[in-house]
């Protein structure tokens, strides 16, 4: 059984749970290495405090979760199949009682929670997902390694969209000819739809891209991630094509000082609130407050969004090994957007940046 598993049991015996019933996909994929889009179809992870744990999943991928390393029972389920009778069965062949159950109370939906409670009348219901926040919080070796990987490619993807920038080039063009490339190096997901955002456009914190193109004297950003591996990368860099204005200049020095002091700041014991505030305040001091609308950053890993999340009123305090981004921006309509992103990893004494691609204003010709 997988360390993952263990720590998850170790919970379950402290708190009393029988049975944890896991269905956020990206949760599977923590418990067993197996990633699957189930759509409307019953993806889960039936976990016990002493008996085998089973994964359930459409009877057509229920290969490719025992090649992904599942080890213990799989039952797979055609569509004719009820997939609530077999999780049922599966539950009462393992415990003659059932009386406290964890699910994931973000995740599930009212009909499917009342499948459960149907079943298993007897039981109480509590919350998993904090539990699973703070187990995927902290990111091991391997992970970190494979993040280190995904960082690389969106590096290079970085690279691919400025090299493209070309007066009359939309900003749909650009982001084929990144995600071609990437394609060609194996890169087959995005963590999330990539943005290229150019002149007014890049003022809208998550704009959408479509045909708008770029122009002498727009500020142009980036912000894309990769998924390798089953983890995900996040970069947002902002590139000034042909000359801009003192002030444009002025709001990307700002946001650069405030994200560079911000990932300085990086250690075990510091509060979460403790970055955002130090890039906030450098804003705000600068008169551009008002113009940072959003949290510093969020945590990262096999979900591009993730526990923990860095906001001013976040007291955590910072450990080893978790993975985080450090975003400020200021947005300003009709002068400028400008957002600088890095993905960091918590280390023994500072930080490690895993995204690497220049932050200096690059001013493209």
């Amino acid at each position: 059984m997988n360390s993952r598993l263990r720590n998850l049991i170790d919970w379950m015996k402290e708190t009393e749970i029988d049975f944890s019933f896991i269905t956020l996909p990206d949760n599977v994929f923590y418990f067993t290495n197996y990633r699957s889009d189930p759509h409307e179809r019953v993806l889960a992870v039936g976990v016990f405090q002493r008996e085998e744990p089973f994964l359930i999943c459409p009877q057509m991928e229920a290969k490719e979760a025992k090649k992904a390393g599942w080890e213990h029972e799989i039952i797979g389920y055609s569509d004719i199949v009820n997939p609530w009778e077999e999780i049922e069965k599966a539950v009462k062949s393992r415990l003659n009682s059932v009386r406290k159950i964890a699910l994931e109370k973000e995740h599930l939906n009212i009909s499917r929670y009342e499948q459960l409670a149907s079943r298993f009348s007897d039981a109480s219901f509590t919350g998993l997902d904090d539990t699973l926040n703070q187990l995927r919080m902290i990111k091991d070796v391997e992970e970190i390694q494979l993040m280190r990987k995904a960082a690389e490619y969106a590096d290079y993807a970085v690279q691919v969209g400025v090299s493209e920038l070309k007066e009359g080039k939309t900003e749909l063009e650009i982001i084929a000819a990144i995600e071609y490339e990437l394609k060609k190096k194996g890169i087959s997901e995005m963590s999330f739809a990539t943005m290229v955002l150019t002149g007014k456009n890049a003022s809208s914190p998550h704009g959408t891209p479509g045909a708008s193109k770029v122009k002498k004297g727009d500020l142009v950003l980036f912000d894309l991630g990769v998924v390798y591996k089953g983890y995900c990368s996040d970069i947002t860099r902002t590139v000034a094509y042909g000359d801009i204005t003192d002030e444009q200049e002025t709001i990307y020095q700002t946001v650069l000082t405030a994200q560079q002091t911000a990932v300085r700041a990086v250690k075990p014991g510091v509060p979460l609130k403790e970055l955002d505030l130090t890039a906030r305040n450098i804003i705000s001091q600068a008169g551009y407050g008002e113009y940072f609308s959003h949290r510093l950053g969020h945590g990262l890993g096999i979900s591009v969004h993730e526990y923990p999340y860095v906001t001013e009123t976040n007291d955590l305090a910072l450990k080893k090994g978790m993975v985080f981004t450090i975003e400020p921006g200021i947005y300003v309509q009709e002068k400028a957007g400008v957002r600088i992103e890095d993905d960091v990893v918590v280390t023994d004494k500072g930080v490690e940046v895993l995204t690497k691609y220049p932050k200096e204003l690059q001013i493209i010709k």
